[in-house]
C-alpha cells in the first residue's frame, strides 16, 4: 500500500505541473483574469486580470489519480473515495458558476450568498445520505484524543453534520485570499489523511489514495499559486477543497477531526465573524484592520509590521503542520 500512496501522489503531482504549463497560458489567452476587491490593500491591485479557476489543475489531476490507482478499490467495492471526489467535484461546481458569473459580470460579484448557501447544503445533505446508506458513517460522534463515542439522534447528528460541512467548506473559501495561502494550509490536512488512512489498515485505502493524490496534485498546482501567483484557484478550486476536506472526515467516520486538524481555517473564519460583528455593534469600530486574519497581518495590524505574503504563507503553513501532527496522534490508534 505504501507504493500506491507514494505512486498516487507523484502521479498526481506530475499530473498537475503538466497540465498548468498548458492550461495557464490558455486561461491567459482567453482573459480569464480575475477582479480585485476594491476594499483590500491597494498593493493588491497589480494582481488584477491573474486568471483564476486555476484550481482545475489540482482537480484533475485527483481525479485521474482516483481512477487510476483507485480504481482496483472501485472495483473491489471500496466507493469511499469516489464518494469524497463526486462530493468534492458538486462543490466545486458550484464554485465554478460563481467563477463564470465573476467573469461574465467583469466583477468580484458572482452567486449571491443565498444560492451558494441553498446549494451547499443540498450537496451536504446528499453525501451524508450515501455515506449513511453506504455503511460509511454512523449517527455518533468520536471524540479524537479521548478515543470515545457519543451515540446522537439520527436526525440531530445530520443538522449538525449538514452545518459543519457548509461552515468548513466556506472557512477554505475564505482562506483563499493570498497567493498559495489555501493551498498550502492544506497539504499538512491532506497528509494528515493520507496518514490515518495508511495506519488504519486495508478498509480505508481508497481514502488514502484520493488523499495522497491530492496532496501531489496541491504542490503540482503550487508551481503556478505560490507567490507571485500565476493563476489563482478560484472558487472552483477553494469550494473542492473545502469538500474534500471534510468529506474526508465524514468518509472516516470522525467529523470532530476538523477541530484541530483545521484549526487555521477556524481561526480566519472567526477573525470574520468577529470583525464584522464587533463592526455592526460598536457603529463603525473594527478588531482588525481588515479580516480575514491574513489580510490584517498584511496591513500591519497590531505591531506595526507589514508581513509579506511569503511570511504570512510560511507562519500559517506551519501552524496547520502542528495541528496535523496533532490531528494525526489524536486519533490514529483508533482502529489500531
Amino acid at each position: 500500500m505504501t507504493v500506491r500512496l507514494v505512486m498516487s501522489f507523484l502521479a498526481a503531482l506530475a499530473l498537475a505541473a503538466a497540465l498548468g504549463s498548458v492550461y495557464v497560458p490558455w486561461l491567459r489567452k482567453i482573459k480569464a483574469g480575475q477582479e480585485i476587491k476594491e476594499i483590500g490593500p491597494n498593493w493588491h491591485k497589480t494582481k488584477a486580470g491573474t486568471p483564476t479557476m486555476g484550481g482545475v489543475i489540482f482537480i484533475a489531476a485527483v481525479t485521474a489519480v482516483v481512477f487510476s490507482f483507485g480504481f482496483p478499490f472501485i472495483r473491489d467495492g471500496e466507493l469511499g473515495a469516489l464518494f469524497v471526489l463526486v462530493f468534492s467535484l458538486f462543490y466545486g461546481a458550484i464554485g465554478f458558476l460563481d467563477d463564470y458569473e465573476k467573469l461574465k459580470k467583469k466583477q468580484n460579484l458572482g452567486l449571491t450568498a443565498r444560492a451558494k448557501f441553498i446549494l451547499q447544503l443540498a450537496v451536504a445533505v446528499a453525501l451524508l445520505y450515501l455515506l449513511r446508506l453506504e455503511g460509511y458513517l454512523t449517527p455518533s460522534l468520536y471524540v479524537p484524543f479521548w478515543q470515545v463515542t457519543f451515540d446522537l439522534p439520527e436526525w440531530l447528528y445530520f443538522v449538525l453534520a449538514a452545518f459543519i460541512i457548509v461552515g468548513t467548506v466556506n472557512a477554505v473559501n475564505i482562506t483563499d485570499g493570498i497567493d498559495g495561502l489555501a493551498a498550502s494550509v492544506s497539504v499538512p490536512v491532506f497528509v494528515c489523511y493520507t496518514a490515518v488512512a495508511f495506519v488504519w489498515g486495508e478498509r480505508f485505502n481508497s481514502l488514502g489514495v484520493f488523499a495522497a493524490g491530492l496532496t501531489g496534485g496541491l504542490f503540482g498546482f503550487l508551481i503556478y499559486n505560490f507567490h507571485p501567483a500565476k493563476c489563482f484557484m478560484g472558487d472552483t478550486g477553494s469550494l473542492f477543497l473545502g469538500g474534500a476536506v471534510c468529506g474526508m472526515a465524514f468518509a472516516l467516520d470522525m467529523p470532530l477531526i476538523l477541530v484541530p486538524l483545521c484549526m487555521v481555517f477556524i481561526l480566519e473564519t472567526l477573525s470574520d465573524i468577529i470583525q464584522v460583528t464587533y463592526f455592526k455593534l460598536s457603529h463603525g469600530k473594527r478588531i482588525f484592520k481588515m479580516a480575514p486574519f491574513h489580510h490584517h497581518l498584511e496591513m500591519g495590524g497590531w505591531f506595526g509590521h507589514k508581513w509579506t505574503e511569503v511570511q504570512i504563507v510560511a507562519l500559517f503553513a506551519g501552524v496547520s503542520v502542528i495541528c496535523a501532527v496533532v490531528a494525526f496522534f489524536s486519533c490514529a490508534g483508533r482502529y489500531v
